[in-house]
């Protein structure tokens, strides 16, 4: 097996929250220096943090709901070439 370089790798999340009564769905208006426009709530995973323990914490800090009955839905990543990093969401 040979050898490559690793790359830097910032894992985040972000949840989709389906009001099943209302048949709505959250989302935030995100205003960064880099990025605007629409998202669903989450952030990064910290330092030894699980994505699951992750996605709710991050959920909990941005909306105050707490979440459960989680289901993953997809994963999508790029790279940075500016910061010479990818991201994994």
């Amino acid at each position: 097996m040979s050898k490559h370089e690793l790359e830097s790798v910032e894992l985040t999340n972000m949840c989709m929250i389906y009001d099943l009564v209302n048949d709505k769905v959250l989302v935030q208006r995100r205003n960064k220096n880099d990025w605007d426009g629409l998202s669903f709530p989450g952030g990064h995973v910290e330092l030894g943090e699980g994505l699951i323990p992750a996605v709710i914490r991050e959920v909990y800090e941005e909306t105050g709901l707490i979440i459960s009955n989680l289901k993953v839905c997809g994963f999508k990543d790029w790279y940075d070439f500016k910061s010479h990093k990818r991201y994994l969401v």
